[in-house]
């Protein structure tokens, strides 16, 4: 019989900081970016989605093209094209303080919560660039009850503050820097 290893801890455990989260942060949002404008991609032009016609993917989940020009929820989407230049202009000022920001994050969590917090952020400000809105895909409902159209990078998003919020509970020392 083979002889009973066990690795030592180091060799195992992932550590609980990183040493460069610069580019670990950079290399996560890039990923996430992609992903979502992958998806993006396949909506409108593999698959030729019509605005605005829901196509049934799951009994709780419809594909559903939508064009937001605005927010959150279609928020500031009756400003034109000055509110889509100052959405552009405010998703790069909150990238490029996100990105100053991770540079003294410690912890693999709270760098993933940056990383995808960018990825979902550059996914979107693509979408303000190239198209004047932002391509929302992904209707939930259930009960009668339909959810707000969305897509990857919210999701994207959304992951990213709830790993920093987990981030800031188990590291508090790290919230406060």
């Amino acid at each position: 019989p083979w002889p009973c290893w066990t690795p030592p801890p180091e060799m195992t455990a992932l550590p609980e900081t990183i040493k460069r989260p610069v580019s670990s942060a950079a290399t996560l949002a890039a990923i996430m970016a992609g992903l979502d404008l992958t998806s993006k991609w396949l909506i409108v032009s593999f698959f030729g989605f019509e605005t605005g016609r829901a196509v049934a993917v799951l009994p709780f989940l419809d594909f559903t093209l939508i064009w937001n020009s605005g927010i959150s929820y279609g928020l500031f989407s009756e400003q034109g094209e000055t509110g889509r230049y100052v959405l552009i202009g405010a998703t790069v000022l909150i990238i490029g303080f996100i990105g100053w920001t991770v540079r003294s994050v410690e912890t693999r969590l709270g760098v993933a919560g940056y990383g995808l917090i960018l990825g979902g952020a550059l996914g979107n400000l693509v979408d303000r660039l190239v198209h004047g809105a932002v391509v929302d895909f992904i209707s939930l409902h259930a009960a009668g009850f339909y959810w707000y159209v969305f897509n990857l990078a919210d999701v994207w998003i959304c992951l990213g503050v709830a790993l920093l919020l987990l981030d800031f509970w188990k590291n508090p020392a790290q919230a406060t820097k």
